[in-house]
C-alpha cells in the first residue's frame, strides 16, 4: 500500500509487522462488503433462473391459476449467497382475468428487479377485497379476493427464500396450545368410551320406541 507525501517530512518510524497486518485486516471487511452484489434494475437476466410454481384453485372458477416466481442467485458460491425474486408469471385457462393478470405480473416483476425491500407487496395484495365477496380456501383460511391469495403465495415464497422470517410461537402461546390440545383429546376419549348400547337405548322425547327398538 503506497501513500503520497504532500508535506515536509518531520520524522519517520518503521511500521511494525503486527500493525501492518492489523491495518490490512481492518480494510479487508470493507473491501469484501463492496464486492457484495445486491439486486438492482441494471442486472441482466441470466440464461437460467431458479423458480417455484404454486397452484391456486378457487371456487370462483373451474380453472386453476399457476403462479411461477423465478429467483436470481446473487453472490453464488460465497458466504453472502442469497436468492431474490426476479420475475413472476401467472397462467390460467380462464381468460376473463387476462388483462389485469398481465398488468399485475409486469408491475410485480419490475418491483422485484428494482431491489430493496419488496415485502410490502404482500400486504398491498392481501388488502384487496372482492366486492362480490371472498371465499374459504383449503384448510379453512378466508381469502377476501383472488388477488389476496396471490399475495398469500408471494408471502409463502418470500418465506421460502428467507426474505420474510417465520414468526416463532412463544413459550406462553405454545403452553396454551398444548393445554387446549390435551383438553380436546381428553374430551374425545371420554365420548368414545361411552357405551354404544346406552346411546342406542336412549328414549327420544315424544317417541313411542327407543333408538334400539326402532
Amino acid at each position: 500500500m503506497t501513500h503520497k507525501i504532500t508535506q515536509d517530512i518531520t520524522g519517520y518510524e518503521v511500521v511494525k509487522k503486527e500493525e501492518e497486518q492489523a491495518v490490512q485486516q481492518a480494510a479487508a471487511p470493507a473491501e469484501e462488503k463492496s464486492n457484495i452484489i445486491q439486486m438492482h434494475e441494471s442486472l441482466k437476466r441470466p440464461e437460467m433462473l431458479l423458480g417455484s410454481t404454486y397452484k391456486i384453485k378457487t371456487p370462483l372458477s373451474e380453472h386453476s391459476l399457476y403462479i411461477t416466481i423465478n429467483d436470481l442467485v446473487l453472490n453464488q458460491g460465497t458466504d453472502h449467497e442469497h436468492r431474490r425474486p426476479f420475475e413472476v408469471f401467472i397462467n390460467s385457462k380462464n381468460m376473463d382475468h387476462f388483462q389485469w393478470i398481465v398488468a399485475l405480473t409486469r408491475i410485480m416483476s419490475a418491483v422485484f428487479r428494482k431491489g430493496g425491500d419488496i415485502t410490502f407487496l404482500v400486504e398491498e395484495l392481501r388488502s384487496v377485497f372482492d366486492p362480490s365477496g371472498g371465499y374459504f380456501k383449503k384448510g379453512g383460511k378466508f381469502m377476501p379476493s383472488l388477488v389476496a391469495e396471490i399475495g398469500d403465495v408471494v408471502e409463502s415464497h418470500l418465506k421460502l427464500i428467507g426474505m420474510i422470517k417465520t414468526e416463532e410461537i412463544s413459550e406462553h402461546q405454545q403452553k396454551i396450545m398444548d393445554e387446549k390440545r390435551a383438553q380436546f383429546e381428553a374430551e374425545k376419549q371420554v365420548k368414545s368410551a361411552a357405551p354404544v348400547a346406552e346411546e342406542a337405548s336412549a328414549f327420544p322425547e315424544g317417541s313411542q320406541l327407543c333408538n334400539k327398538c326402532n
